[in-house]
């Protein structure tokens, strides 16, 4: 599980990690990183209180899929993130 971040998300955000990009397809090849698509699930690592009357369904620790242009990506700590509305998680796995 990731570290605790110094960051509170507001409202309906929610601050996701994306998990690592595939480094070799079921082949074998390995694929550069200029060819690599984004990854579409990570876990999510803060997530705000929620809107009026509709509380945040995602926890902190949840590994969700999210669409592929979702979220405006940010550097904290070290680490790239993406905070996200919680509408743009398709689901929790």
């Amino acid at each position: 599980m990731a570290k605790k971040l110094n960051i509170t998300p507001l409202h309906d955000r929610v601050v996701v990690k994306p998990a690592p990009a595939e480094e070799k397809t079921a082949g074998g090849i390995i694929i550069p990183d200029t060819a690599k698509e984004k990854p579409q699930r990570g876990t999510v690592v803060a997530a705000g209180p929620g809107k009026k009357d509709e509380p945040t369904l995602v926890k902190v620790g949840d590994t969700v899929l999210y669409g592929k242009y979702a979220g405006t990506e940010l550097q904290l700590e070290g680490g790239d993130y993406l905070i996200m509305r919680e509408s743009d998680i398709l689901a929790i796995v």
